[in-house]
């Protein structure tokens, strides 16, 4: 085996490991999903305290990407990972054992927390291993590929609250942590040459720096508002509020609801691969590609909102499916981020870029929760379908503001690279 195939096999198993644990941190991200009316129950709150767990894991997930940008650059992928699994495992544990909402919103903390130490840290890894021709497919498939852990959050979570019940069912969530360290540690280096690396220390002036050079480039901010605008619907209904949504707002049974969750998660994926293609192939699109794929979640949104009485299950089923797409679509937020800055500031650009879809997706989970019970005070979890589609509309907003930054922007980058660099600019028209 020569040099070369030993290189990209290496780098094939180092992405595999890392792809897993970024599984693994969504599938406990996601736990929450089809635990709402569960959770209801158990610690005895309303809907706008429901929210609060998906908001509190959110907005700690979204504050923290920053830090771990800066971090990620000063200790290395491998070490910041262990650090994330550690925290999902015992986060989980402690939200397993959780008798009372203060103790339980603590452990969804925590749960945030190690959640946000490992994405960027995998897009590194295939940064440092994968040549660059192959960055954009390898780091659409990251995105894609792990919402298996959504996938395997919704269906079998569903099973094992009602089979095995709440203490249980969390534990064996959680145990699985111990698993994925092991290889971690076992396979996992930063660099095909270093197992662990480090960079030097930061000062606060070098951080002031590399971040207001990073967001002062028009692409970062391109990559920001891309990612917050495609994402937040998605995050929204697979983090919590689809499934009650299906099954209050829309009189689906249970399982057809946890079947819906998992056609998201399955579009997901299968546009994931469609959507590297033509990034890859037609780059000076990208946002074109973005702003089409908004479009069609507004319309079809629209289209349920406005249906008589319940939509019928295939126009359900079509919701979940172009909703779906804009997950993978909020990856190509991270292109931007990576093809407007040079490699010393991909960290901290990464980290802007990746607290966008987060930071409108917590907006959006409160603001459900708060319509809801004022649309329906003092009902528990009996929310209506018109109180649903109060909450619901809610996206308008966020859309039309994401849809104007993403215009903007647009615009400026494009006039950055035509000026500083014309022949980058004219290849990439070319291409198309």
């Amino acid at each position: 085996m020569t040099s070369i195939e030993e290189r990209h096999k290496g780098a094939f198993l180092v992405w595999i490991v890392g792809l897993s644990v970024y599984l693994l941190a969504v599938f406990h991200r996601s736990s929450m999903a089809v635990a709402g009316l569960a959770a209801t129950d158990r610690f005895d709150i309303s809907a706008s305290q429901l929210a609060t767990f998906t908001m509190l894991q959110l907005l700690v997930y979204s504050g923290l990407q920053i830090p771990v940008g800066l971090m990620l650059d000063r200790f290395g992928s491998r070490r910041i990972m262990l650090a994330g699994i550690a925290t999902l495992t015992l986060a989980q544990t402690g939200f397993a054992f959780a008798n009372s909402y203060p103790l339980a919103l603590l452990a969804r903390l925590f749960v945030g927390a190690g959640d946000a130490l490992i994405f960027i840290c995998v897009l590194r890894l295939v940064t440092n291993w994968f040549p660059p021709r192959r960055v954009p497919f390898v780091t659409q498939m990251t995105g894609v590929l792990g919402q298996f852990g959504a996938i395997i959050a919704a269906v079998p979570m569903t099973i094992g609250l009602r089979e095995l019940g709440w203490t249980t069912t969390y534990l064996l969530a959680a145990s699985v942590g111990v698993v994925f360290a092991i290889l971690l540690i076992l396979v996992v280096h930063d660099t095909p040459d270093e197992r662990s690396i480090s960079g030097p220390p930061l000062s606060l002036t070098e951080i002031n720096l590399s971040l207001s050079e990073a967001w002062s480039h028009p692409g970062t901010r391109l990559g920001l508002w891309t990612h917050f605008t495609t994402q937040f619907s998605a995050t929204t209904l697979g983090l919590l509020w689809g499934y009650p949504f299906f099954v209050r707002g829309e009189g689906l049974s249970e399982e057809t609801a946890s079947l819906l969750l998992t056609i998201l998660v399955i579009a997901v994926m299968a546009a994931g691969p469609v959507l590297a293609w033509v990034t890859t192939h037609h780059p000076f699109h990208r946002s074109t590609m973005v702003l089409v794929v908004v479009g069609s979640i507004v319309a079809i949104w629209t289209v349920v909102l406005a249906w008589p009485g319940n939509a019928p299950l295939p126009v359900l089923v079509v919701l979940v499916v172009i909703v779906g797409i804009g997950g993978p679509a909020s990856m190509i937020g991270f292109d931007f981020g990576r093809t407007s800055n040079p490699a010393h500031r991909q960290g901290s650009a990464t980290g802007i870029i990746n607290q966008g879809g987060f930071f409108a997706s917590l907006l959006l989970v409160i603001t459900i929760g708060v319509i809801l019970d004022w649309r329906t005070p003092g009902s528990g979890t009996n929310y209506s379908p018109e109180s649903f589609r109060w909450a619901m509309s809610a996206q308008y907003v966020l859309w039309t503001l994401g849809l104007v930054q993403i215009w903007r922007f647009r615009v400026k980058t494009r006039v950055r690279l035509k000026a500083e660099d014309p022949e980058a600019y004219a290849h990439m028209a070319k291409l198309g």
